[in-house]
């Protein structure tokens, strides 16, 4: 079934070869190497051993994009210190994105002011890495991207995929929480359940063999809150996560 995601390179109905698989959770997030408002970034390469959001936006100069650019910049610091870069990607040309985040500086919203575009947006005129990605739909005659948004961890792997309509702006802070639960999975070896937020108590992996469902049944760690042998929690503070997956200061 994956060859239904097979995505167009030039947008023509009649081209019948030449496409890209788009890629889904768990696969290597596609390569590139692109100029963006920050200069050249070859990409996974440059950001070995750290987690990446790739975002698209329908285009630039459009009233929600510019609502998401200054609300994803006014939350840069504290993905940074998730040691988390952000990546933007729009099929435009790099005087278009100047221009944009030029004009942004003279906006107000939510009382932001003066505000700066710090990540890298991607020209992309060719459409060559919205296409490698999917942002590009079968039916995106006008060649806008789709509002997308890949989370990738630092070993290069899509971890989470995300797709919004048009006209209907990204919430930051699911996608913020989004990062802490994987981030946490890998730290803790845990799942988390449903509207779960840090400090919440999180899901310990079920027994996979009848010797560990029965321990599991007969437990008798205090810690672990055993509702099923299926369905087990554990407590695990805020303090202890964000200690363990926040980048600390590089002393000077």
């Amino acid at each position: 079934m994956r060859d239904l995601f097979d995505v167009c390179t030039c947008a023509h109905d009649e081209c019948e070869n030449n496409t890209y698989q788009m890629p889904l959770i768990g696969d290597a997030a596609p390569e590139f190497v692109a100029n963006t408002t920050n200069g050249t970034v070859n990409f996974p390469n440059d950001y070995a051993g750290r987690w990446v959001i790739l975002f698209s936006h329908p285009a630039d100069f459009t009233p929600v994009c510019t609502s998401e650019f200054m609300t994803f910049q006014s939350m840069i610091d504290d993905f940074r210190a998730l040691n988390t870069d952000i990546i933007g990607l729009s099929v435009g040309t790099l005087t278009g994105h100047l221009a944009w985040i030029h004009a942004i500086r003279g906006l107000e919203y939510r009382g932001w002011r003066d505000m700066h575009i710090t990540f890298p947006i991607i020209d992309d005129m060719n459409m060559d890495i919205a296409h490698k990605y999917g942002m590009i739909h079968h039916n995106a005659a006008d060649g806008k991207t789709v509002r997308a948004v890949f989370i990738i961890d630092p070993h290069g792997i899509i971890r989470a995929i995300l797709y919004y309509p048009l006209t209907t702006g990204r919430n930051f802070e699911e996608i913020k929480r989004m990062l802490v639960a994987l981030q946490t999975t890998d730290a803790f070896g845990v799942s988390t359940p449903a509207d779960w937020n840090v400090g919440d108590d999180v899901i310990v992996p079920a027994p996979t063999t009848t010797t560990d469902m029965d321990a599991r049944m007969n437990n008798k760690n205090k810690s672990l809150d055993v509702r099923a042998w299926f369905f087990t929690f554990r407590k695990l503070a805020a303090d202890t996560i964000m200690s363990k997956i926040t980048r600390r200061p590089t002393k000077k």
